[in-house]
């Protein structure tokens, strides 16, 4: 049997009216397949800027820009970030071609748009062209209108795109409802009918085709002086409830038993146990065609829904990171059991290197830090955090390529809203987790923890050490300053210990901010070196110091006052 999808039907009508030419646009995109599944249906309406010469073009560049470019995002992207990358885009274009010529100056437009993704809506809305919800017959209007609230000025919009450099869109989500009605319309249509109207119409007309044609007729005939468009969507049926296709397959198949050497799973045999974790086990297997690949599945007592789930969420992430630093899913059709199949590469990774006493060099461990860094920029361009990047998951094949290995705790913020993941794996490992992931401060790892990761690798294959002293699981530590890994290695130049020390700064706007950036300053190495204090001030290595010393100054003040009295 099929397992349900997303389905919603759509309608809509642009007339000019009373105007010599429509400066109105709208569009949508209704994909199938797995288009549909990660990116969903989007829907957009644009009304061109108070009847300017260019109304029109801004208006139409912006509708079709964003719903070709939106399904051009990575599918690892949260649906607002992959909207608000492609509105940023297409404003910055508006405002530098509207500079270029008097004809096009002034050009910006209204912009109303509507994700349908699996169980949810997204919105993104700027201007004064208006979305509807009509939900078991009550009509709600989920945007809000950006005019200025002089009684003189409500007609005159106080943000659209192109009208400023820097935009600003609202945002909004919520949960979808079959038989949910969303309309999208100018001011021309609801201006004129008012929500009463706009109401009737759409509860009196099922078909969204009708029901669009009606709202833009009856503003026009109406009165309205202005281009009227009405675009209507009505959802049909829901998927599922669940993060992907996928992990609903994997987690009703049934997971395999403990493998040993030899022993054979879906036409795959093993040849080596390669890694057993507390939940998961790696086999290296061979195919039917001699094929090495890695087998990753769980520990036959990790046998429930939420451990499946999470191994299939990692399998959807790396399905969807398609780089040589990373090793690849390989599709096997033949599975009938809880597992995925990944790339194999000879090699070892940087901590067998280490652990067989391999001494890195100042230069081989540089050149390391490009490729890791290029990887991991790679990696949170599809806006994923890998949360354990140390030398146990960084690899070198036969050939010395480096790829970087487990994305078993990784996170992406294109997880559905609300979907939970037991940790097959404890997410990080101690010794390379930064400063505030400590303490019970409830910081989520973000890029930035991923950066000071790297950081502590490269320290550590330099060193055999761990900038702040190695720590233990369940450990509460206090940091102070990292020790300065000339300590340990004085051969290492001072350009390098200073990114360093950069990159494993206690305080995280110490360090550096992005992938890029790191990348950058090892690049540059001697030519352009950083300048990095190396020890930090005082009062920001015992913040609690002002109050020590006030309490301090108080105390013999005091001790003063009660000699000075008993002196008298």
């Amino acid at each position: 049997m099929t397992a349900p999808r997303l389905h919603a039907i759509l309608g809509y009508s642009s007339l000019t009216g009373p105007r010599p030419r429509n400066e109105d646009f709208c569009g949508a995109v209704t994909p199938e397949g797995a288009e549909l599944d990660a990116k969903g249906i989007l829907a957009v309406v644009a009304d061109g800027v108070g009847g300017h010469a260019n109304g029109r073009e801004a208006s139409e560049y912006t509708v079709r820009g964003l719903l070709s470019d939106y399904y051009a995002t990575p599918d690892t992207w949260a649906v607002n970030k992959s909207l608000d990358t492609v509105l940023t885009s297409l404003n910055r274009w508006l405002i530098s071609h509207a500079a270029r010529t008097r004809e096009a100056a002034g050009m910006a437009t209204t912009l109303s748009a509507v994700v349908l993704r699996g169980r949810r809506y997204y919105l993104a809305h700027v201007g004064d062209s208006r979305i509807y919800r009509l939900r078991a017959g009550k009509l709600e209007q989920l945007s809000t209108d950006h005019v200025w609230e002089h009684p003189e000025l409500k007609n005159v919009l106080s943000r659209a795109v192109g009208l400023d450099a820097h935009l600003s869109v609202d945002y909004a989500d919520g949960e979808l409802e079959a038989d949910d009605v969303f309309a999208l319309m100018s001011d021309g249509v609801w201006g004129q009918l008012g929500d009463r109207k706009i109401g009737d119409i759409l509860r009196a007309e099922e078909d969204p085709q009708e029901a669009a044609a009606r709202l833009a007729m009856s503003a026009e005939d109406g009165g309205s002086q202005d281009n009227c468009t009405a675009l209507v969507l009505r959802v049909e049926a829901l998927p599922a409830d669940k993060l992907r296709d996928n992990i609903a397959r994997l987690q009703n198949l049934p997971l395999p038993p403990r493998l040993k050497i030899g022993q054979t799973l879906d036409g795959l045999t093993v040849d080596a146990l390669l890694h057993e974790s507390i939940a998961t086990l790696l086999y290296r297997v061979s195919d039917d065609q001699g094929q090495h690949r890695v087998l990753k599945t769980l520990r036959p007592e990790h046998d429930d829904p939420e451990a499946a789930a999470a191994l299939a969420h990692e399998e959807w992430l790396a399905r969807r990171i398609n780089d040589s630093w990373f090793p690849q899913v390989i599709p096997y059709p033949q599975r009938s059991h809880l597992y995925y199949l990944m790339s194999w590469h000879e090699g070892a990774t940087l901590k067998a290197r280490l652990d067989s006493g391999h001494r890195f060099g100042t230069g081989e461990v540089a050149d390391l830090g490009e490729r890791i860094l290029k990887g991991v920029a790679s990696l949170h361009r599809l806006s994923i955090v890998h949360r354990d990047i140390k030398p146990d998951n960084l690899h070198l094949d036969a050939e010395g390529r480096l790829r970087i290995l487990d994305l078993g705790v990784a996170a992406s913020d294109a997880t559905q809203q609300g979907q939970k993941f037991e940790e097959i794996n404890n997410p990080g490992t101690p010794s390379y987790m930064a400063p505030e992931l400590y303490g019970g401060k409830n910081v989520a790892a973000s890029e930035q923890t991923d950066l000071y990761a790297v950081g502590v690798t490269l320290y550590q294959l330099l060193t055999r050490k761990y900038p702040y002293g190695e720590i233990e699981p369940f450990q509460n530590p206090k940091f102070g300053d990292p020790v300065p890994p000339t300590r340990y290695r004085p051969d290492i130049p001072d350009w390098l210990e200073a990114v360093l020390l950069k990159a494993v700064a206690r305080e995280p706007k110490a360090r550096f901010e992005t992938a890029e950036e790191f990348l950058l300053a090892l690049e540059r190495g001697a030519r352009r070196p950083l300048v990095v204090p190396r020890k930090s001030p005082l009062m920001e290595r015992d913040p609690q110091l002002g109050l020590k010393l006030l309490a301090a100054t108080s105390l013999v003040l005091n001790v003063l006052l009660v000699y000075l009295l008993l002196v008298r």
